[in-house]
């Protein structure tokens, strides 16, 4: 009688992405761009705050693209909530308001990144993941 062979292949580590963004367009748009350059990459969305705290709290995501205008609460504000939660999560803020105090209230709330929507690149946010992933040892 034989026994069953079991394979040991490694554990592989799924990168978890969260984008929390009210524009369905955009939020398509980059959770598209990111699995099709990130296939290894486990992506979920929201479109508001409360919606977004539930997110963390199950997907646990490594990642978070935070818009700062969202219906209810701020991104700003939910920010400081998840970093408050779990300081080990990073979070872009990606916004279309590029101003000096939404970068300074960026940094006070916690924000690891701050990329502007009308002046950053496709390429300039892949390249950034990109770090982030070969940062943690996963590229």
């Amino acid at each position: 009688m034989s026994t069953p062979t079991t394979w040991l292949l490694g554990e592989i580590r799924m990168f978890k992405t969260l984008i929390v963004e009210d524009n369905n367009t955009f939020r398509q748009s980059l959770k598209a761009t990111l699995g099709t350059e990130f296939p290894l990459m486990v992506i979920d969305e929201a479109a508001e705050g409360n919606e977004a705290m539930e997110k963390v709290r199950t997907f646990r995501p490594d990642l978070i693209f935070m818009d700062i205008k969202l219906p209810g609460e701020t991104g700003l504000d939910l920010t400081k909530k998840i970093k408050a939660a779990d300081p080990s999560i990073l979070i872009i803020i990606l916004t279309s308001y590029d101003l000096p105090e939404y970068r300074e209230a960026a940094q006070q709330y916690g924000a690891d990144y701050f990329i502007s929507k009308g002046s950053s690149t496709r390429d300039e946010i892949l390249e950034l993941v990109q770090s982030i992933l070969s940062d943690r040892g996963l590229d």
